[in-house]
């Protein structure tokens, strides 16, 4: 799979395949980023990076992010503006690009899941993944007003995980495993804790 040249947008945030974040852009060469990307095809790389826990951004080899997918641009008058990004697929910097921008560039290549051994034992696994989630919801006194669509028939585990809050970095390590059953059982026992949690706040308050 040849690399393909992406600008690069760290932050201390995980943004999941098929799921949407917002995002305010204030600092100039990310404003400088987003007017570049406006003008081509719209997408970046959103990759996890926590200065506090990891230091200085050092755009290393090996690193996983996922491509953002402007949905929605509104400039502000001050030079600020608003964006609305979609995951698309993973990726993992191959290299560093070079060049005259004052943003990150790196020459990325896709990651992909490791072929199902069993497809329908993980469209099974993905309808009890949703319907734990859906008895969380059960649970919950007010429940969102805006969920996202969820199809057993496709990857289900990004989705479900963008519902939870959880640390980033638990989070950049769901988003690189290779195996969409194992992201599931990572989220099993972080529902079932939800349940667990409001169980006993009800029976406190009882």
């Amino acid at each position: 799979m040849d690399a393909q040249r992406l600008p690069l947008f760290p932050l201390p945030i995980v943004l999941f395949p098929r799921t949407l974040i917002p995002l305010h852009i204030f600092e100039p060469r990310y404003r400088e980023m987003v007017a570049d990307v406006m003008g081509t095809d719209r997408r970046f790389g959103l990759i996890y990076h926590d200065p506090d826990r990891q230091g200085p951004f050092l755009n290393e080899e090996g690193r996983v992010g996922t491509v953002a997918l402007i949905r929605r641009h509104q400039p502000l008058a001050d030079g600020r503006s608003l964006i609305l990004v979609r995951g698309v697929e993973r990726f993992r910097i191959a290299s560093k690009a070079e060049g005259p921008t004052p943003y990150y560039e790196a020459f990325v290549t896709e990651v992909q899941d490791e072929p199902p051994a069993d497809p329908e034992a993980l469209v099974a696994r993905r309808k009890s993944s949703l319907a734990l989630f859906r008895s969380v919801l059960q649970t919950m006194p007010h429940v969102p007003e805006a969920l996202p669509r969820f199809d057993v028939q496709e990857e289900l585990s990004y989705k479900l995980a963008a519902t939870v809050r959880m640390d980033p970095f638990w989070q950049q390590e769901l988003l690189e495993l290779l195996d969409e059953e194992l992201r599931l059982s990572r989220l099993a026992p972080v529902f079932r804790a939800g349940i667990d949690r409001w169980l006993d706040d009800w029976q406190v308050k009882a």
